[in-house]
Order: structure tokens, then C-alpha cells, then sequence
């Protein structure tokens, strides 16, 4: 049994890249463990494994006295000194203690035990594999879909799919292959979790990174990008080099690039719109696919009025005010739509009021006059 103990601790330290100590001083705290089951607090019980031999050495401390009425923890003088001649009565001696069906106890512990450490091992293995992958995209297989779960296969480790986290038209098969954003990877009290999506706005963001060689390698920067999935993401982008154009790197030919991503997203549209400083540019561009005709902004309150075609009106607001809140979003101003017939009466009737004030005004001095 000694032998086959070394040898299990020996592999599984290779395999798990456990220390061998470690899960020796685990076996020989849950061999202490098993004995005090059996025979209490009491004797002071120490056991010791043999690194080399696998021998376990189990001893009790106990007090030499002339008589002895509590075996369990005294020792006659004889006998003590037999294993420590330099010992003398009232000294505390570790005595051998010979426990019944020890054997039987060890195999049974030690196999509790280093299943157990397996266990822990590969959980804190897990935990330190993908606790720096979080922000990442990675590959898995869908292992089984459960109480508004699906659990995806990432290797040796078990991610979550929460299913309001997959596209609104996707229903993933138990087999199938699927690309994932890891939202967050944390410690609970039944191990490490990897936590994954798909509607995550990064998720488009690092679809860009594996696809766009520009944006890769620094040239092309995604300045902002915000997503309502499985409908429209708008980003802006920026080239470090003026040589490139950010838009036509992430379009590419005949739109090949865009279109990979687009149909890894079930088919979701995607605006990608060149960033600059300056305002009207940036909110006439976010509102894309809708043409502006013109723009008034109130940079204090950062508030814009935006003028459109009438036929353009319900384009630039989107499908239940979808398109004007992303570019809000995406450009951090509050945007107001109007269109050119809206805007026509609006300004009449400013006009007409200064008229008015303006006859109210030549009235008043004329009657001052007189």
C-alpha cells in the first residue's frame, strides 16, 4: 500500500503540477482527521508520511509516569526510555501508536483525499487559466442547454452561456460550435466560473480585432461602440496613420471584412463611422444610414437639434427610436429630430413673433412720441 501511495502522489504531482508536499501534508491532515473520528481528542496523535518510503509513522504523546492507569496517554519509564534513553519521569515522550485496521482507514482516506485535491487542482488550474482570458473571444462546444443556461465545453473547462445572452434569433444545438465573448471569470463557493455572451457590445468590438488586421496591429482604433443585439452596433473608429482610412480598413474590399462579422452575428447591421472632434460631423455621421441636412448644438448642455428630410425623418429615428438612441449613446449628446417641415413652421412662427414684438415695439414709441 506504501509503494502504491507514493506512486499515486508521485503522478498525480506530475500530471496536476501539484507539489508533492502538498498533497502530502493534505493526506496526512485527513489521516489525523480520520483518527481523532475514532478515538477523540485525546491522545496527542501526530502522523508522518515518508516522502521516499511511503511510510506512515503514527505516534501519541504521551507523559512517562511510574504507573500507568491511562494508556491512551501515559507510558511507564521502561518503555520510554526504550525509544528516548534520555528521558526521565514526568517528560513527554512520542510514543508508536498502533491503531486497529489503520490500513484499511489509510487506503480508504488516502483515496477520499487525493480524489478531492484532483478536484481542487483542477478547479484553481481552470481559475488560472482564464482568469486573465476575460475580455477574450473564445471557441467552445455546446454541452447542454438547462434552466436558462447553455453550458459550453472550452477545453477541460465548463463555461455558462446564459441564454439572454445569445442573439434573439439563435436556439444553439447540443454538438454545435460557437464562438463566445468570457464577460467575467470569478470565484464562488462551488468553484470557478466562466461566465459567457454574445450580445456584449466587446464581443463586435474583438470580432473587429481577429478580423481587421489594421485594428490588430494599433493602426485603426475603435474609439467608442455601443450595440442593441441582434438588431444594429454603431462604432467609431480612428486611423493612426493618416494613409489609411479607418472605415474602407474595417469594410474592406467589396465589404468582405464587415461581412464576415455581420454573418457570425446572424445577420445584425453594423455602422461604422469615421470619429472626429467636431460635433455637427459626429452626430450627422452616428444618425448613417440617414442623410442631415443640418444641425444646431448647445455645446454647455451638450444638446443637438437635428434637421432632416421629411422622407428621412423615420430612418434617422429608427425602428422604435432605435437608431437616434444609439447615436446618443455613441456620441454622449442629447439628440432632438425634426424634419424640414417641422422645422419650416418652427421657424415661421419665431419669425412671426419677432414681428409681432417688433410692431409692439414701434407702437410703444410712437405713443410715446405723441
Amino acid at each position: 500500500m506504501n509503494r502504491e501511495l507514493i506512486h499515486i502522489i508521485e503522478q498525480m504531482s506530475k500530471e496536476r503540477g501539484i507539489p508533492k508536499g502538498s498533497i502530502i501534508g493534505t493526506l496526512e491532515s485527513a489521516l489525523l482527521s480520520a483518527v481523532r473520528k475514532k478515538y477523540g481528542l485525546k491522545p496527542e496523535i501526530n502522523i508522518k508520511i515518508d516522502e521516499k518510503s511511503g511510510d506512515i509513522r503514527i505516534t501519541a504523546l504521551k507523559k512517562i509516569v511510574e504507573k500507568v492507569s491511562t494508556p491512551m496517554e501515559e507510558i511507564s519509564l521502561k518503555d520510554a526510555l526504550a525509544i528516548d534513553p534520555a528521558k526521565v519521569l514526568d517528560d513527554m515522550v512520542d510514543s508508536p501508536f498502533p491503531i486497529e485496521n489503520f490500513g484499511r482507514i489509510a487506503a480508504q482516506t488516502a483515496k477520499q483525499v487525493l480524489f478531492q485535491r484532483v478536484r481542487e487542482a483542477e478547479k484553481e488550474a481552470i481559475f488560472g487559466e482564464y482568469k486573465d482570458k476575460a475580455g477574450q473571444i473564445v471557441s467552445g462546444v455546446v454541452m447542454r442547454k438547462e434552466k436558462g443556461y447553455y453550458y459550453v465545453a472550452l477545453g477541460r473547462a465548463e463555461a455558462t452561456l446564459p441564454i439572454k445572452s445569445t442573439l434573439p434569433t439563435e436556439n444553439l444545438k447540443r454538438g454545435e460550435t460557437v464562438r463566445t465573448y468570457i464577460e467575467e471569470v470569478k470565484v464562488t463557493p462551488k468553484g470557478p466560473v466562466i461566465l459567457l455572451s454574445r450580445t456584449h457590445p466587446n464581443f463586435v468590438a474583438e470580432l473587429f480585432k481577429m478580423e481587421i488586421p489594421e485594428i490588430y496591429e494599433g493602426l485603426v482604433v475603435i474609439k467608442n461602440i455601443v450595440r442593441e443585439a441582434g438588431d444594429r452596433t454603431k462604432l467609431t473608429v480612428s486611423s493612426k496613420n493618416p494613409m489609411v482610412d479607418p472605415v474602407g480598413a474595417c469594410v474592406g474590399m467589396k465589404g468582405t471584412r464587415v461581412q464576415s462579422i455581420v454573418r457570425e452575428l446572424k445577420g445584425e447591421r453594423i455602422d461604422i463611422i469615421p470619429w472626429t472632434d467636431d460635433p455637427r460631423v459626429l452626430i450627422a455621421k452616428a444618425l448613417s444610414p440617414a442623410a442631415v441636412e443640418s444641425i444646431g448644438i448647445n455645446e454647455e448642455e451638450k444638446t443637438a437639434m437635428v434637421v432632416v428630410n421629411d422622407q428621412q425623418l423615420s430612418l434617422a429615428i429608427g425602428k422604435k427610436g432605435q437608431n437616434v438612441r444609439l447615436a446618443m449613446k455613441l456620441t454622449g449628446w442629447d439628440i432632438d429630430i425634426i424634419s424640414e417641415t417641422e422645422y419650416s413652421k418652427m421657424r415661421k412662427g419665431e419669425i412671426e413673433e419677432q414681428l409681432e414684438e417688433l410692431r409692439s415695439e414701434r407702437e410703444k414709441q410712437d405713443q410715446e412720441k405723441e
